[in-house]
């Protein structure tokens, strides 16, 4: 054996010392277990129970979880989620999982969940003898001259066994003869090649040729055999061989070199004369099948050239056996090793691999959560090889490298918000470490899981609602709508009214609301005469679990229709009688006020606005009516030729978009003036008395109103400054009038504008401080009937 094979020998052992020595730290560090089964073992077979392995508590498997993540990329082997039982899934074929005359392990990744540990599983596949030691070619055939010298030794072909270790080819054997013997020579990578030794020297002219037979033997229980047969003629001599430069020819080259480069050139010579001293140069015969696509070797001149790809990861270190002959006869031929080391350049990106345990995470899981886990690899070697791993820096999410290196998991670093961002796309960035370096990037994409954390929104609080009196039962009304953030059954949203007790919610029992869309509708019509405003309250509540809810205060106001016809309170004539008879000296001038028609509307604005017609008189020359006051004055004076009496029928009407109307008959007497005299006194005391009360009220009304206007002006400017609708009915103020001409006060509230119309105070009418919407009060002892009319539009 040479000095490579026994250094070579030493560097194997080196190795398998240094892999004993870490397998004994990472199963101490990482607990990894490590089982061994032959290859073609049956289907279904059991490997080993890593629950039990690994010392987990029996009891506790039902909570717990496995599964493998990583390893053999056809699936060879499952595990038992629920017992950890790993079992052989299909066939296992050590040959054509493992090339080479290497052990055979593959690396097993397995996730226990419940909580989350990763564990490493080495499994072995030991081989059995199920090959054959066979040789690429049946026959060869060998020149030697007759004048070689015993002990020349001559390379055979070394048969090829796909089974490992001992089941590999171990021993030759020749068949006996007298002329050749075999030799076994260690070819550095494990394998023993066979030659041919010269025993005794060759007489052409007593034999010519020489048959002979090799077996290859493996070291299988059942030794199993291969042939070669070998054919030797004698040549005539040739006396001198080719020498080599050097007996080894050692190289480096770069890998991804140029195709055609020369790596070296082989030198022989040759000190024979003419064609035996010529040589020619070809390759050995037991080279690997690749190297004949990556080099080539020049026949003349013995340059070695690149003629495939070189590449460092697919083989280090290239040994060539160059065979240099002469053209003599026979030929005399001469080996040349020549060995060739490949160096390694950044030409390969890093890969990142991803485990992803779960690609949706709730919104509210705790900064730590596990959500994937990722391994890089990069099959350059050294710096090349040197992988760094990040993750983009905009995300909550951050990498945590584990104690296997280049294995990373991704967790939450910070609280998650659907509502604000529903998923987020990871980039996962592997850089190497080579010049220049070289990156890869892989994107993981993560759903965010809703949870039922937002209620129900309404996007006004309060809401002011208008709606015409007389509305029509059982019609839609309004409707309200709220907002949920969340999603599916967290945004489903239910709507009911507040029930209770009170004035209030004795109102809200005649509402009904659709639970689904929130329509409301009115089981009752209401009247603005019995109702000018209510309030009451929706709760809008979502389907999550637990449910939120949240409530809206909805103010309603009604608004008036002209539903109401003018009421008519008695004349009442100036002598205090209450027949609608009026008595008046014919004496008496033009302008004379004969008395005053008095009527109310219980509705309010336009439709409350009262005017005044004559509807009949006796003699229009005489009489007039004041279509705005109701006053009745004489146009002239009375003649001779007058009649007595007369009869004047008035039309009183309101000013609705279709007018209601009542009518009045007042009957004028016209008397001599002694007759008239005890009535006149009479009523000069009245109309002494009415205008010292009126002038007493009128103080009182401009001191009212001046107050409220300026209470109005304070309050509309903090309503403006704090921007806040208010409820308009606390500024609308309730008038009653005697149907004299309307005026109106204008103001705004938020976005709103507001109209106060009313009627114009005729003298002898006042405002009662503490009544019910500043009611006007007529003045009068005899008087029989309320005069409230309530005149309030908004516009």
């Amino acid at each position: 054996m040479g000095d490579g094979g026994q250094r070579r020998r030493w560097e194997y052992w080196c190795v398998a010392l240094r892999f004993s020595l870490l397998l004994c730290f990472v199963e101490q560090v990482s607990a990894q277990i490590r089982y061994s089964i032959p290859e073609e073992v049956k289907e279904g077979s059991v490997v080993g129970n890593v629950a039990k392995d690994l010392g987990l508590d029996v009891s506790t498997l039902v909570e717990r979880r496995f599964r493998i993540v990583s390893g053999s990329k056809d699936a060879l082997f499952q595990i038992n989620q629920n017992n950890g039982v790993l079992y052989v899934y299909k066939n296992i074929d050590r040959e054509e999982l493992c090339v080479g005359n290497v052990a055979c392990v593959i690396d097993l990744e397995i996730i226990v969940e419940n909580p989350l540990e990763v564990h490493y599983v080495a499994v072995e596949i030991t081989d059995i003898n199920d090959h054959t030691p066979s040789f690429s070619e049946k026959d060869i055939h060998i020149k030697i001259a007759e004048n070689k010298l015993p002990g020349a030794r001559f390379e055979l072909q070394a048969a090829r066994d796909l089974d490992y270790g001992i089941n590999s080819v171990r021993t030759y054997k020749l068949n006996q003869n007298e002329h050749f013997d075999l030799e076994l020579r260690d070819s550095g990578e494990g394998d023993k090649i066979p030659f041919l030794v010269l025993q005794k020297a060759l007489d052409r002219e007593q034999k010519t040729k020489h048959v002979l037979l090799l077996t290859a033997l493996d070291g299988g229980n059942r030794p199993r055999t291969g042939t070669l047969n070998i054919t030797v003629t004698v040549l005539d001599t040739n006396d001198n061989q080719p020498v080599c430069s050097q007996d080894v020819f050692s190289v480096t080259l770069q890998e991804n070199a140029d195709i055609g480069r020369i790596v070296v050139r082989v030198n022989a010579t040759d000190t024979d004369h003419g064609s035996n001293g010529e040589v020619e140069y070809t390759l050995g015969r037991n080279l690997k099948r690749g190297v004949y696509d990556i080099f080539e070797l020049d026949s003349l001149t013995g340059d070695i050239r690149v003629k495939g790809p070189v590449d460092f990861e697919d083989n280090e270190v290239y040994r060539l056996n160059i065979e240099a002959s002469d053209k003599g006869q026979p030929p005399l031929t001469v080996d040349c090793r020549v060995i060739i080391k490949i160096t390694d350049v950044n030409d390969n990106k890093p890969s990142i691999g991803v485990t992803s345990l779960s690609n949706t995470v709730s919104e509210v899981s705790n900064p730590g959560t596990v959500i994937s886990l990722i391994s890089v690899t990069d099959k350059d070697s050294g710096i090349n090889g040197k992988v760094l791993a990040s993750i983009s820096e905009d995300v909550p999410f951050e990498l945590k490298s584990s104690y296997k290196e280049n294995v990373y998991s991704i967790v939450t670093k910070g609280r998650l918000d659907r509502e604000l961002v529903s998923h987020y796309d990871i980039t996962i960035t592997a850089t190497d470490c080579g010049q220049p370096p070289l990156s890869t990037f892989k994107t993981l994409t993560v759903q965010i899981s809703d949870v039922n954390d937002n209620s129900p929104e309404f996007s006004q609080n309060p809401i002011e609602l208008y709606l015409v009196e007389n509305n029509p039962r059982g019609e839609s009304i309004f409707s309200v709508s709220a907002t949920d953030k969340d999603l599916n059954e967290n945004a489903a949203i239910s709507y009911h009214i507040v029930r209770g007790e009170g004035t209030q919610n004795v109102i809200a029992s005649f509402l009904n609301i659709n639970s689904d869309n929130g329509h409301i509708s009115a089981l009752k019509s209401f009247d603005f005469e019995t109702f000018k405003t209510f309030q009451f309250q929706v709760v809008a509540t979502d389907s999550g679990t637990p449910s939120l809810s949240s409530n809206v205060t909805i103010n309603v106001f009604i608004l008036d229709q002209n539903d109401n016809a003018p009421v008519i309170l008695y004349p009442v004539s100036a002598n205090g009688s209450a027949e609608g008879v009026e008595e008046i000296p014919s004496n008496v001038n033009a302008g004379h006020l004969v008395t005053k028609v008095r009527a109310y509307d219980a509705d309010i604005g336009y439709n409350g606005w009262l005017l005044f017609s004559l509807q009949e008189v006796t003699d229009h020359s005489l009489f007039a009516l004041d279509r705005y006051t109701g006053q009745i004055r004489t146009l002239r004076s009375f003649t001779e030729t007058d009649e007595a009496e007369h009869k004047l029928v008035i039309l009183v009407k309101d000013n609705g978009n279709v007018s209601l109307s009542a009518t009045a008959t007042v009957i004028i007497n016209v008397v001599e003036p002694k007759e008239a005299f005890a009535a006149s006194d009479v009523k000069s005391a009245v109309k002494d008395e009415e205008e010292n009360s009126v002038t007493f009220y009128l103080i009182i009304t401009l001191g009212s109103v001046s107050a409220l206007f300026i209470i109005s002006i304070f309050v509309l400017i903090i309503m403006q400054c704090s921007n806040t609708p208010d409820d308009p009915s606390k500024y609308l103020q309730d008038v009653n009038y005697d149907g004299t001409l309307c005026h109106s006060i204008q103001y705004r509230s938020g976005d709103k504008r507001y109209m106060l119309v009313g009627p114009r105070m005729s003298i002898g009418s006042t405002l009662v401080p503490g009544s019910n919407g500043d009611t006007l009060v007529v003045p009068d002892h005899r008087r029989r009937a309320s005069g409230e009319v309530r005149t309030v539009f908004e516009h």
